[in-house]
């Protein structure tokens, strides 16, 4: 019968769990051992029969370090359908904005002007490319979308009022709320309108009967639609409503279109080039949606306005550090010059067609007789284009516990992550790169077998 004079000592255990030790740190190390013995020991005294050699407390002990200390990021193959996906990372970085990050990763001229040996400034390189890119006089890039938001309301606002439609009172996701966020910043919110009908005129009203107004702020509802008996004021409107009264218009343009594009299934989301054409003093959005570049807000607009933003103390605090300038000013420098195939954001929307469905039959191919393919529907994602769809072909694989396959392919190395629905699993091509194919397909295929085990074994 085991007694609590069989469990090991910790120093001997610790001599036998190097691989732990190297991994984790001697002091973690030793803490998760002796947490494994003290609950072997009281196991033992409550008359449990349990293992209490060397072996089996060391993986107790890997195990509960594995769940105290999550592990790093993982590279996932994201055969969802979803372009942008929140969950897993948002934008792909393109293979020029890898090849600048780690050069950026090395010692950097970062705020060091080479040609005089004086400091320099870390915006001077990116600034003039985001205001280029966006057709502006003067812009600037913080951390990310709500931070900028922040930037724009406590520079040019704090402890003024700002107008906002109820609405585009949003949500913009994890509870973060506008309101709240106009708070943190010290604007005062004044709303317009009702939540499915602001006019023009209800800025004015309220700008005359509140005074004060720094701003007035328009957003767009990137991750909901409202339809029915609706209607909105849009940027030229505002500009011509309230420029006068001396307000500027700033537009929360959301998920990072520079250009109005002719995809049908971008019609409905502004751009910023077309915002600040329209009248807006600033127009703002995120850089790792459909600009297809790193976690980033992006600025932009009139140089007065933008320059205090960027001598705000808060500037400071949000500013962007060596690795996201570099992604950042690569993803810009191809969109200026049109190559939108180098952007895997802009690769995958743009997909042919009849290549989609020359991966997906071969896709279906490989994986065997459960797999075929079918017409179904990508998403941009992101909280970009709400309830807009793209055609593409897609592989649907039956199986008895799609479920379960799913967590298998989740479980494996790269991590593949499909989706399952109506009774099956389904694999989209467009957000898988091309050279995942064959592993996608291998995989998938590795993981029906035990199915197949399961349901055609007859029980004894």
């Amino acid at each position: 019968m085991t007694t609590p004079r069989d469990l090991p000592r910790i120093d001997d255990l610790i001599g036998e769990a190097a691989s732990l030790v190297a991994r984790f740190g001697r002091a973690a190390a030793t803490e998760a051992l002796r947490e494994a013995v003290e609950r072997s020991r009281a196991a033992v005294l409550a008359g449990q029969t349990v293992d209490v050699d060397s072996a089996t407390l060391i993986e107790q002990a890997a195990t509960l370090l594995d769940a105290r200390r999550p592990g790093a990021l993982q590279r996932v193959i994201n055969a969802t359908g979803v372009v942008v996906h929140t969950n897993l990372g948002r934008a792909p970085l393109s293979v020029q904005a890898l090849e600048a990050l780690t050069q950026a990763a090395s010692v950097t001229d970062l705020e060091y002007d080479l040609p005089t040996g004086r400091r320099g400034s870390r915006g001077a390189r990116l600034d003039p490319l985001v205001a280029e890119a966006c057709g502006a006089e003067d812009g600037m890039a913080v951390n990310n979308a709500a931070g900028a938001l922040v930037l724009v309301l406590a520079a040019l606002a704090s402890g003024r009022g700002v107008l906002v439609s109820r609405g585009e009172l949003v949500e913009i996701g994890g509870s973060f709320r506008l309101p709240d966020i106009m708070a943190a910043s010290g604007a005062r919110l004044v709303e317009v309108g009702t939540t499915n009908r602001t006019r023009a005129a209800d800025y004015a009203q309220a700008a005359d009967e509140h005074g004060d107004i720094a701003l007035a702020l328009k957003v767009h509802p990137s991750n909901f639609s409202i339809s029915g008996f609706t209607q909105s004021a849009d940027v030229q409107e505002l500009a011509a409503t309230l420029g006068p009264r001396g307000i500027p218009v700033a537009h929360d343009v959301g998920s990072g279109l520079l250009h109005d594009s002719p995809q049908p299934w971008l019609l409905a989301e502004p751009s910023m080039r077309a915002s600040l054409e329209s009248g807006a003093g600033l127009a703002i959005c995120s850089g790792d949606k459909l600009l297809g570049g790193p976690q980033a807000g992006l600025i932009a607009g009139s140089a007065p306005l933008v320059e205090a933003c960027r001598l705000h103390p808060l500037a400071r605090a949000l500013r962007l550090d060596k690795l996201r300038i570099a992604a950042l000013h690569a993803t810009l420098e191809a969109h200026l010059a049109e190559r939108y195939d180098d952007v895997p954001v802009w690769r995958m929307l743009r997909s042919n067609i009849a290549d989609l469905q020359a991966r997906a039959d071969a896709l279906a191919l490989a994986i065997g007789s459960s797999a075929r393919v079918s017409e179904g529907e990508s998403v941009v994602g992101g909280g970009s284009a709400p309830g807009a769809v793209i055609a593409s072909p897609v592989v649907r694989v039956a199986c008895d516990h799609p479920d379960r396959v799913a967590r298998t392919l989740r479980q494996g190395s790269p991590a593949i992550v499909a989706r399952v629905d109506d009774g099956a699993l389904w694999l989209d091509p467009r957000t898988v790169e091309p050279a995942d194919d064959a592993t996608l397909a291998q995989r998938v295929a590795e993981a029906l077998l035990p199915m197949q085990d399961v349901t055609t074994t007859p029980a004894p």
